[in-house]
């Protein structure tokens, strides 16, 4: 199961004289981190680089801007990835300083950059849900959604046809197979999924 966050946070640390200003953003596709970058380089208009890392499932990314190839996005990356983290943006606006801190300070840097604003961080559980459609003959209805109510699972619609009733159901990816199942077993075999509800 993978975590975002309940809101943005943001830290600043100072190394060698280099200010970095560390956000951990949730987002939910890469078009609107895209704008979050845009947004923060005008809001930094003298910053030297504004690197980033995303993970947002099949969108994910990172940019150093600059920085010697692999030291800021890259270890951005593996700290959001270590805490278990999706639908987040990260970005590090960098001052320079003067003092150049080499390709491990750089690291080091960027990881505790993001590392930092974390702490403070409030983690929310991401639970991954489909809607299935399930018909039924009317007899198994109540039986079944009883079970439902006791699963914690959602009926979003029920639909009466001349023999049966058709039940559209938000189910948690994770016991989708078993509930299935289960719902089947309940219903004396008399449940049939259909495979391209018109959504």
């Amino acid at each position: 199961m993978s975590t975002t966050l309940a809101t943005a946070v943001c830290a600043e640390i100072i190394i060698k004289k280099s200010r970095f200003i560390g956000h951990v953003i949730p987002v939910s596709n890469r078009a609107s981190a895209l704008q979050i970058i845009d947004e923060l380089r005008q809001e930094h208009p003298d910053a030297r680089h504004v690197c980033w890392a995303l993970l947002a499932g099949g969108e994910s990314g990172m940019s150093d801007d600059g920085e010697p190839s692999g030291t800021a996005g890259r270890p951005m990356m593996q700290v959001l990835q270590h805490k278990h983290l999706d639908g987040v943006l990260a970005v590090v606006i960098r001052y320079f300083g003067g003092i150049k801190l080499g390709a491990g300070g750089l690291t080091r840097a960027y990881t505790d950059a993001i590392a930092t604003p974390l702490l403070a961080a409030e983690y929310i559980a991401q639970i991954r849900v489909e809607q299935v459609q399930l018909a039924l003959p009317f007899a198994e209805e109540n039986k079944l959604r009883h079970y439902l109510q006791q699963q914690g699972a959602e009926i979003l619609s029920s639909e009466f046809t001349e023999h049966e009733v058709i039940l559209t159901l938000s189910l948690k990816s994770s016991a989708r197979e078993q509930m299935l199942t289960q719902m089947h077993q309940l219903c004396r075999g008399q449940t049939r999924l259909l495979e391209n509800p018109s959504f």
